[in-house]
């Protein structure tokens, strides 16, 4: 176990002033300065995880809980464990960092995971499993699975998963701590979970097609998000939400130029099956609204779209509620999740017209044409009960790296994750 040293002098010789680590005969060090400190140190994670070490132990002064988050994200691997100690700290902010890292290599392990494993049942099992064994018997849950969806007018993902061999799920988690199975739900988190995305009759191009595995990150972060806040001791009873299927060709599949017609009396013309994410969502901010919950968030990897405006680094965020986004965007700067407001009006409801239904899934130009993230959230806002609840929507922009980067390995991050557990507490 190499033992790893913080310090905020520079490097000497013969590292150079400007190195990020120096190396001593049975340790090393990392040299950081208050300009970026956490990215520079996240970075020293990483470099050392390239350098194939798997088991590191933090020592001496200044690492504080924030600066061993931070390294912890960098030195995670893709697909394997690795081992760290953390530095002496507070007992509660040692219990708090295993708690955040136990979520975060959840929904890292399970996006990461190839669609070949994590099938829309799967990831339902898999979400219901990890919350047992946080929540334990405060944890109850329901599935509704492939042609039964219909009984229930649950359109949107019978009709994105029904060209798959693997059948659609709507996954209903309550976790009520309480004992009064007349408490009130506080909060409902709602999660995009397509395990595996073609795009459908609107077929993606191989090249973006071949990391869509991870286009179940939105149902990833909101389940690690609520097994974070619980770990925490959230007190109240929140409901999860998770929309899953695969979007697949196949004589079943749907097609463009279908309607449907959600369960609010809202008709949607299909003019892009590789706009699927919004038509599942649909389906769970209806739902969650019959909660009459005061809080609803969701969470997908929605669009290119907001990665076109806030990068990689960042989250987009959408609300009608400016207090509540603005709450949203200090608890992501308090976490280090960067998280950022994109507009959002009323008006973006009608930004996707149809001549045959009241709206369409998105505008029949590449990525929805311009302003497509926050049509796509005007789009969602059609299911939500706005007058009753606050609802915030995050554009997972940060969720998934599709290549290696300075700070970050290939795959996905968490970010997100504790931004939406704050949100809870």
């Amino acid at each position: 176990m190499l033992t790893v040293n913080l310090s905020k002098e520079p490097a000497r010789a013969p590292w150079g002033i400007n190195a990020l680590l120096s190396y001593q005969a049975d340790s090393v060090t990392v040299h950081y300065d208050a300009a970026f400190s956490l990215r520079r140190i996240q970075q020293a994670g990483r470099q050392l995880q390239a350098q194939a070490i798997e088991a590191v132990s933090l020592q001496g002064d200044g690492w504080n809980y924030e600066r061993q988050w931070a390294f912890y994200c960098g030195f995670a691997a893709t697909m394997h464990a690795v081992t760290i100690k953390w530095a002496s700290i507070d007992e509660d902010e040692l219990e708090l960092l295993n708690a955040r890292r136990h979520s975060h290599d959840w929904a890292r392990q399970i996006i990461n995971a190839g669609p070949d494993t994590v099938y829309p049942q799967k990831l339902a099992q898999a979400a219901v499993a990890f919350l047992s064994n946080i929540g334990g018997e405060h944890i109850h849950s329901q599935m509704i699975v492939g042609d039964e969806l219909l009984a229930d007018g649950w359109v949107g993902i019978h009709s994105v998963g029904r060209g798959s061999q693997h059948p659609p799920v709507l996954l209903e988690v309550d976790y009520n701590p309480t004992a009064d199975p007349d408490a009130l739900v506080s909060a409902c988190l709602v999660g995009k979970g397509i395990t595996f995305d073609s795009g459908g009759y609107s077929l993606k191009p191989s090249a973006g097609m071949v990391s869509m595995k991870c286009d179940m990150g939105g149902a990833a972060t909101v389940t690690a998000a609520l097994g974070y806040a619980i770990a925490q001791g959230l007190a109240q009873r929140v409901k999860l939400i998770l929309c899953c299927a695969e979007n697949m060709v196949s004589g079943d599949a749907y097609k463009l130029g279908d309607v449907l017609t959600y369960n609010n009396g809202v008709s949607v013309e299909i003019v892009n099956t590789d706009a699927e994410g919004r038509l599942v969502l649909a389906d769970g901010l209806l739902l969650a609204s019959a909660t009459k919950a005061p809080l609803i968030i969701d969470a997908a990897t929605l669009t290119g779209a907001a990665m076109m405006a806030v990068g990689s680094d960042y989250n987009a965020i959408f609300g009608f509620d400016k207090a509540l986004l603005a709450r949203a965007q200090q608890l992501s700067e308090l976490v280090n999740e960067p998280a950022w407001p994109l507009p959002l009006e009323k008006w973006h409801q009608d930004y996707c017209p149809s001549a045959f239904a009241d709206t369409a899934n998105s505008r029949v130009q590449k990525g929805g044409g311009m302003g497509g993230a926050s049509n796509a959230a005007g789009f969602l806002s059609r299911f939500v009960d706005t007058d009753n609840s606050r609802w915030i929507h995050f554009d997972l922009a940060a969720c998934y790296r599709d290549s290696a980067d300075p700070r970050w390995a290939v795959g996905a991050t968490g970010l997100g994750i504790a931004n939406i557990a704050g949100l809870l507490l």
